[in-house]
C-alpha cells in the first residue's frame, strides 16, 4: 500500500516536472531521476525543492541537498519520510 508521503511526492513530481498523467505512478525506488528524467534538470531541482516545502510541509535545508538525495524516487522519498517523521 502507498502512503501519503508517496503518493503527494508523485503528485509533485507530476505537476513540478511537468511529466505525463500517469508517467510518475510507473516509478519504483530505483527509478532514476536527476540526470535520468530530461525534465528535471538544475533549474527545475529549485521548483522541485520549493514544492516539496510547501505540499509536505517541511524545511529542507541547504546542506540536506546532495545528488544522492534526488538520483532515484526511492532516495527522494526516503527523505521526504525522514523530513515528515515526527522529531
Amino acid at each position: 500500500m502507498q502512503d501519503d508521503t508517496d503518493l503527494l511526492l508523485r503528485r509533485i513530481l507530476t505537476d513540478v516536472l511537468g511529466l505525463k498523467q500517469g508517467q510518475a505512478e510507473t516509478f519504483d525506488a530505483d527509478t532514476g531521476l536527476f540526470g535520468h528524467l530530461p525534465e528535471l534538470d538544475s533549474m527545475a531541482v529549485a521548483g522541485l525543492l520549493t514544492e516539496l516545502e510547501d505540499r509536505l510541509d517541511i524545511i529542507i535545508e541547504d546542506d540536506e541537498i546532495d545528488g544522492e538525495m534526488l538520483e532515484t524516487f526511492g532516495g527522494l522519498l526516503e527523505f521526504a519520510k525522514a523530513k515528515r517523521a515526527p522529531a
